[in-house]
């Protein structure tokens, strides 16, 4: 990422340029953490280095397809995820959305047991409140969510991931 520095920023620090948006589940039989890493892998994150970070979108940023990244790359995310058993449902997902005064945007993630539809109705409760929060307007929220039916015998995971990039 490029360093930039902001108006009275007593040091250089990256700042991402772009993001992309992605989800993904995953099931297993043998663990869960087979099941994170199937989930990963169907959202196109699953061999890089996952940071996680806060849910702040920097001025000027703007979203793009997503892109391979290499692997082992060290990656910063902000990262919903949820686990479950066989015979549960659940879901992960993120909102996201920019100030209607173009100082950049912010990001809420959430997971729960239960369906898409309610944790959207969650995940835009999330975001109100960051905008109230703040004293600002948010323009049109965006989300991408995951939910996923476990079967008998098997684990599972959904997740959902804003990945920033240089």
């Amino acid at each position: 990422m490029p360093a930039r520095s902001g108006a009275g920023a007593a040091t250089l620090v990256p700042i991402p340029t772009r993001f992309f948006v992605t989800s993904g589940k995953g099931i297993n039989k043998t663990s869960e953490l087979n099941a994170f890493d199937n989930a990963l892998l169907q959202a196109g994150i699953g061999d890089q280095n996952l940071v996680s970070v806060s849910s702040v979108l920097p001025v000027g940023i703007r979203q793009v397809d997503r892109v391979p990244i290499a692997r082992g790359a060290i990656t910063h995310a902000v990262l919903a995820r949820y686990s479950g058993g066989e015979g549960e449902v659940i879901s992960a997902g993120i909102a996201y959305g920019f100030r209607t005064d173009g100082q950049g945007g912010y990001v809420a993630e959430a997971h729960l047991h239960g369906n898409q539809k309610s944790l959207k109705e969650f995940l835009r409760w999330r975001m109100q409140e960051i905008a109230h929060f703040r004293g600002v307007e948010l323009r049109k929220i965006q989300y991408r969510t995951e939910e996923l039916s476990i079967p008998m015998d098997h684990y599972g995971v959904c997740i959902a991931a804003c990945v920033f990039l240089p």
